[in-house]
């Protein structure tokens, strides 16, 4: 077994080096890892499982971990945990608190342009200590004020239920409209759409601009029927994707699994990430859908996309997907939705990842990427751009290099 996977690794590192050998389709951006990003912190604070983090107008870093998964005899920080560019410290807040539903595991975490923070939960999931679920979303300043609540703990009806979330799996907020994008989720199979100000809902949409669905039928890992108030529906399971639904056709006919990433270009096209189908689909903002691609589509392992980036240009030229699966961060060209590299393998060495979660950029166009399984962020700084692909490029498809470990989402 050991000598067949370093040979399947050896394979690995040989393509990669054919295909650096190459020129570049159009010239790409190059990084390179800043391993003294973050600083150590205060009072012997460490972070546990990191699920994501975002960037705000100040390109300050707000990361947020699972300190509840902190092993014993280590001091866990907050659950929010806010550095500079840095990646020097300058505060520590969240938690349950009196006056709204704190997340029972900590999921994601967003910074709108006026610098407001939401929080969202993955609740009853694969690092959960409670069988309760997260059907909130939760609004504060940058300080950690609480602001508002949309929805509330165990509240969970089903897809067509427009005033809860359940298990978000993002949040996007579009300057433009000031509207909250929301992939939702873990549990419901939708995007959702609120008012950034009030949370009042605005509208809601299902994969290819459909109405959203629950039923498991025709390719969908919603949950049979809508569970009543206060009950929970299982973890996705990547096994029960219908054969040939996530490497053939136009895939399945429903979201599959988590829908997972959302983000909203400056030109108004919202992208939105079904994870366990390997694909991203493109709407309008009211909706409507306008295409999909695939990501790693051929595997190796079920599922891949996690989350988005754009780069800092102009013309946003390019998008940055994360690979939660394979552990590889993919870049594209965000107009022709071109291919052009990817990189990371599944280790834990600086400039690898295991368990690659979520990707921010900041106003330079550094890229910041957030770990569970490593329980650790890192920040990649831009190089500029070249025509030849860096030595760590991989083609798409490539294996992540190792046999992998059981991800927590």
């Amino acid at each position: 077994m050991k000598r067949t996977l370093m040979l399947a690794l050896g394979a690995v590192l040989l393509l990669a080096g054919h295909v650096t050998a190459q020129q570049a389709p159009i010239p790409v951006p190059l990084f390179q890892p800043d391993t003294t990003w973050p600083q150590s912190l205060p009072n012997n604070w460490v972070l546990t499982n990191v699920t994501k983090l975002s960037v705000d107008r100040g390109d300050n870093v707000y990361i947020l971990h699972r300190p509840r998964q902190a092993k014993a005899g280590v001091a866990p920080t907050p659950s929010v945990v806010v550095v500079d560019a840095a990646g020097k410290f300058l505060r520590a807040w969240g938690g349950p608190g009196a006056g709204y539903d704190w997340p029972d595991v900590e999921h994601t975490i967003f910074v709108d342009h006026n610098d407001n923070v939401y929080i969202g939960g993955s609740s009853p999931g694969g690092a959960s200590m409670t069988q309760n679920s997260d059907d909130m979303i939760l609004k504060f300043t940058a300080e950690g004020k609480f602001l508002r609540q949309f929805g509330g703990a165990n509240r969970v009806t089903g897809s067509h239920d427009i005033t809860v979330v359940n298990k978000p799996g993002d949040f996007y907020v579009w300057p433009k409209t000031n509207e909250l994008f929301i992939s939702d989720g873990y549990g419901n199979r939708r995007v959702l759409v609120l008012d950034a100000d009030t949370l009042a809902f605005k509208r809601v949409w299902g994969t290819f601009g459909r109405p959203p669905t629950d039923d498991a039928s025709s390719g969908g890992l919603g949950n049979n029927g809508l569970p009543g108030r206060g009950q929970v529906r299982p973890a996705p399971d990547a096994a029960a994707v219908p054969k040939g639904a996530e490497k053939d056709g136009i895939g399945a006919d429903r979201f599959v699994g988590a829908v997972h990433g959302i983000i909203v270009s400056d030109d108004g096209i919202v992208y939105v990430e079904d994870r366990n189908a390997r694909r991203v689909q493109l709407f309008t903002p009211d909706g409507k859908y306008i295409a999909q691609f695939f990501v790693n589509r051929q595997g190796p392992l079920a599922g891949s996309v996690s989350n988005f980036a754009f780069s800092r240009d102009l013309e946003q030229r390019y998008l940055y997907v994360s690979d939660f699966f394979n552990s590889h961060l993919a870049v594209f060209e965000r107009n022709t939705r071109r291919f052009l590299y990817q990189f990371g393998m599944r280790n834990a060495q600086p400039g690898n990842f295991q368990g690659l979660h979520h990707v921010a950029v900041d106003s330079k166009g550094d890229l910041y990427t957030s770990e569970t399984v490593a329980a650790r962020a890192q920040k990649f700084v831009l190089k500029g751009s070249g025509a030849t692909l860096p030595p760590n490029a991989l083609p798409e498809g490539a294996p992540d290099g190792t046999t992998p470990a059981v991800p927590l989402r």
